[in-house]
């Protein structure tokens, strides 16, 4: 039997017109910079992506090439024309790090960002607009109409958001962080949407004066072809592996919440997620551990905490994410394999 994979959330494989489109990135080797006719042909295709990218977004301002969501939330956070930071409790690390003295917005046990009095000096305020973790979404259009009465930046994480799938970022949002890497592009590239260049303090000599250093032409190009591909809509799809979850004795976490079409995490009492990972991988399939969505390791899940979650609950709770060839056989199997661990039952190598 094949491996399943179900940790699309974390990375998803290249579709397969990325993989040629960064083939055909690599014969164009020239720096787009260069003024000869190799560069300038460079620069052409790197732009004609930047367009192709725009889009498919549905974004008609500024769209500035990074290498991955990671660096775009840094440069919206260091370099934003503002002077106070906020950011939300259950927010990605790469958050966390680039704003270390930022004000943390608390959430409810629902995962939704319970915005604190926003008055004083001008300051970007962080939404993630799906939780890696727990799926949980953040309703945009009425968070973002109290912080910009209140002069202030919205920066949506977008990071596990499909293109297209939420209008509400494209109108409200004034900068974006994307990654190519979660919808089906290579590792490596990454974008940031920006309403307007004076929102941020430029630095470096590429991407507008915005970005130090070489554009990523293959990757540029991969991504691009990587989004106009369509992604199917796995709501339907995620609401039956939940269903069968919840039959099966297990918590659905943020049940309640509106969440990501293709993530979900699950609670197995009395089982570690450590031990749960060991015996799906047995069974020839990918899940991760709730804490490593938004950490990368097992340590107790930030995320989980601030919902409310008790330490050792939140140790036995794991993630499954589904991607664009995900079936209902394969939750089935995932299911299957849920069912046995859950009543101590070993599974196998297949």
């Amino acid at each position: 039997m094949s491996r399943l994979y179900l940790d699309h959330a974390a990375t998803t494989p290249m579709t397969d017109a990325a993989r040629a489109a960064l083939v055909e990135g690599c014969a164009i080797w020239a720096n787009p910079s260069s003024p000869h006719a190799e560069g300038r042909a460079a620069r052409r295709a790197l732009e004609d992506a930047r367009l192709a990218i725009a889009r498919a977004l549905g974004w008609r301002h500024e769209l500035l090439f990074t290498s991955g969501a990671s660096e775009s939330l840094a440069i919206a956070l260091t370099r934003s024309m503002a002077t106070r930071r906020f950011v939300g409790a259950i927010d990605h690390d790469a958050v966390l790090r680039a704003a270390p003295d930022a004000i943390v917005i608390p959430v409810g046990h629902d995962g939704i960002l319970d915005l604190p009095d926003l008055s004083g000096p001008r300051a970007v305020v962080t939404v993630q607009w799906a939780n890696s973790e727990t799926g949980v979404r953040q309703p945009i259009a009425a968070l973002a109409e109290t912080i910009h009465a209140s002069g202030h930046i919205l920066l949506v994480d977008a990071a596990q958001m499909p293109a297209g799938a939420d209008p509400e970022v494209i109108a409200h949002a004034d900068l974006v962080a994307l990654s190519a890497h979660k919808r089906g592009g290579p590792p490596g590239i990454g974008a940031l949407l920006v309403r307007g260049l004076a929102l941020l303090e430029p630095s470096g000599g590429q991407e507008r004066g915005y970005r130090p250093g070489t554009e990523n032409m293959p990757g540029v190009l991969a991504y691009a072809a990587a989004l106009a591909e369509p992604e199917p809509d796995h709501e339907e799809l995620r609401a039956y592996c939940d269903d069968a979850i919840r039959r099966s004795g297990g918590i659905v976490v943020a049940d309640a919440s509106r969440r990501h079409p293709a993530i979900a995490s699950y609670h197995m009492p009395g089982k570690p997620s450590a031990a749960q990972l060991i015996q799906f991988d047995l069974a020839r399939i990918s899940v991760s551990a709730g804490s490593a969505c938004a950490s990368g390791s097992l340590k107790p899940s930030h995320v989980l905490a601030a919902l409310g979650w008790d330490v050792e609950a939140g140790r036995e709770v794991v993630r499954v994410s589904f991607g664009r060839t995900t079936t209902r056989n394969d939750v089935d199997r995932f299911v299957a394999a849920w069912r046995a661990i859950a009543r101590g039952r070993r599974v196998e190598a297949a």
